[in-house]
């Protein structure tokens, strides 16, 4: 299943081979209309807690243990994990986010849970 899910910008072009386009992020990304997004769903319950998300800041140095603890709020989130798994299993599906860095951002490590990697 790991080929069936990948990470994009949002304010890069859709694309036929992203499949399924998933915006991941709990707020709408500044700039881009909903025509523009072409998405097939945004699925806001997957993205971050809004206190994770602020107590990250979207900080480099912090990132490895947002990583832990985004990976236990995915834990305890099974519903929406599940809806994405199976999604997946019909087509690959793109998660699409907004952030700058595309190292140091939630959508790389709800990719990595997904997939069934741990780091």
């Amino acid at each position: 299943m790991s080929v069936r899910f990948q990470i994009k910008r949002i304010y890069e072009p859709a694309a036929k081979a992203d499949g399924a386009r998933v915006l991941v992020d709990r707020i709408w990304p500044r700039g881009v209309s909903k025509q523009k997004a072409a998405l097939d769903e945004w699925f806001r319950d997957i993205a971050p807690s809004p206190r994770l998300r602020k107590w990250f800041g979207h900080d480099p140095e912090r990132f490895g243990e947002f990583r832990r603890r985004y990976r236990d709020e995915l834990k305890s989130n099974r519903i929406a994990v599940k809806h994405l798994r199976d999604l997946a299993k019909k087509r690959r599906v793109t998660l699409l986010y907004a952030a700058h860095d595309e190292e140091h951002n939630h959508a790389r490590v709800l990719a990595e849970y997904l997939r069934g990697r741990s780091k």
